[in-house]
């Protein structure tokens, strides 16, 4: 019979490749930011909140707060690495408005960091308390963060055209909550289980907003307002897409 324990591990070593995968993802918009010096449309919100998210799951994995989770650990320490260097990026050519916005998120995260580490370690004291405690906080931030390319459905539905909604990152967002929902099962975790589940759902939603407006979507060098409605001219809302790893 299959040591369920060996199993587990399988499917984390698994789950840390997708998981890479989907860290990954940023980097063709950062590299277009960097080649052109600019920041164009892409919002900055998705990579800032990319840092809190791989770091509140590197404190879950700790073996003080949830042990036996090393997998968990090594790739959302790779994530978060791959994350500040996205925003050192992006800082680099954003204007100075975006920068001072930027620098009060970054404020912000480092008060909740703080005052979480201090309330997990000082007000409890068992690893079921503090699992809970953390795991609560980690699944809100990565159903949030699961969510993020749902954001751009108003604007797909209406240019038609799901230029801005990749479909590999769509698939790979399903596999990594399929993969961590089933690592979460052998060995129960809650959390780990309800943020991939839940992952999972909304990057079916992706697909099928995918397969609804993929013929619509203009190919290289036709333009999107051949597709819509004579309109006053806007600007495009581009999001990044970023993910939670576990």
């Amino acid at each position: 019979m299959v040591n369920p324990d060996v199993i587990r591990s399988i499917l984390g070593i698994i789950g840390n490749v997708t998981s890479f995968c989907l860290f990954c993802s940023p980097a063709p918009t950062i590299w277009r930011i960097f080649k052109n010096k600019s920041v164009e449309e892409f919002k900055f919100h998705p990579i800032v909140a990319g840092i809190i998210n791989c770091f509140m799951w590197v404190f879950y994995s700790m073996p003080f707060v949830h042990p036996h989770s090393i997998l968990v650990t090594t790739i959302n320490s790779v994530g978060l690495v791959m994350y500040i260097c996205y925003n050192l990026v992006y800082l680099r050519y954003a204007n100075n408005q975006k920068r001072k916005s930027m620098c009060i998120y970054y404020l912000a995260e480092v008060v909740f960091l703080a005052a979480l580490i201090c309330i997990t370690l000082l007000a409890f004291h068992t690893h079921t308390s503090r699992s809970t405690f953390v795991g609560i906080f980690c699944d809100v931030f990565g159903i949030i963060l699961y969510g993020a390319p749902l954001t751009i459905m108003y604007k797909v539905i209406k240019t038609k055209s799901v230029e801005f909604m990749p479909l590999t990152l769509s698939l790979a967002g399903l596999s990594n909550g399929v993969v961590w929902s089933a690592y979460a099962f052998i060995r129960f975790d809650p959390y780990i289980l309800i943020g991939n589940g839940v992952g999972a759902i909304l990057a079916v939603a992706q697909l099928i907003l995918y397969a609804c407006y993929y013929g619509s979507t203009p190919k290289e060098g036709k333009p999107v307002k051949d597709l819509v409605k004579p309109t006053a001219p806007q600007a495009p809302q581009v999001q990044m897409m970023t993910v939670s790893a576990v």
